[in-house]
């Protein structure tokens, strides 16, 4: 898994990227508040690389600017937002990843807030995996309409980002015809995942899977 440098708006932006073959689908995932520990190398953040590793995606995970090794300062999600379109660029560029068929986003606390603002400006991301999406603290109302299906996940014990704050929010934005909104939680999960991180992952693994699936039928219809 090769170490990459990214260059985003602000400078050098430190990424690991696991390549698949060529024509693979595209998957980007981003961490969680860097003012607050974030990380590419988040447990949660590993679980959702290993995901798409495991399915033949080349994906990129990535330090959001002032975090590890990439330059610039933090920027309150704006130049982030930018960080995250600057990578998903640098992935797309690759001449293995000319023929990408789609791409998919998924995102940790704020690194979610970020991949769903990335998902409504790309038309090629054709699906999410939103965990923890800090809807408490920032506001979603962009999502309306959104425009591709994916999963909300949540821990019961979230003391960070109250449950019901998400199923209020997600409950106005899978509504819409043709857009299926997933929902689902964790029981006694907190908002880090502690001891929970393996049932995380299986539930966004099985989603995942129903939706290349899904996809795929369609495509040989």
């Amino acid at each position: 898994m090769p170490d990459v440098t990214v260059v985003g708006p602000e400078g050098r932006l430190e990424g690991r990227y696991h390549p698949s073959a060529d024509g693979a689908p595209l998957a980007i995932v981003l961490h969680s508040h860097p003012k607050g520990g974030g990380t590419m190398n988040d447990p949660v953040v590993l679980a959702l690389f290993d995901m798409f590793k495991e399915r033949d995606f080349s994906v990129l995970r990535m330090n959001f600017r002032g975090v590890g090794r990439s330059q610039g300062v933090y920027d309150q999600g704006i130049g982030e937002l930018s960080d995250a379109a600057s990578a998903l660029d640098w992935m797309q560029a690759l001449p293995q990843n000319a023929n990408a068929p789609f791409c998919w986003v998924a995102g940790f606390s704020f690194g979610a807030w970020i991949g769903m603002q990335l998902l409504m400006r790309r038309p090629e991301i054709r699906g999410f995996t939103s965990v923890c999406p800090p809807m408490n603290m920032y506001d979603f109302s962009f999502l309306a309409p959104c425009p591709a299906s994916g999963l909300i996940v949540n821990g019961t014990a979230d003391q960070v980002v109250p449950p019901d704050e998400i199923e209020r929010v997600a409950s106005k934005i899978r509504t819409q015809k043709d857009i299926t909104i997933e929902h689902q939680l964790v029981k006694d999960a907190n908002h880090f995942f502690d001891d929970k991180v393996e049932e995380l992952a299986g539930i966004c693994a099985d989603h995942l899977d129903k939706r290349l699936t899904a996809i795929r039928a369609a495509e040989n219809a």
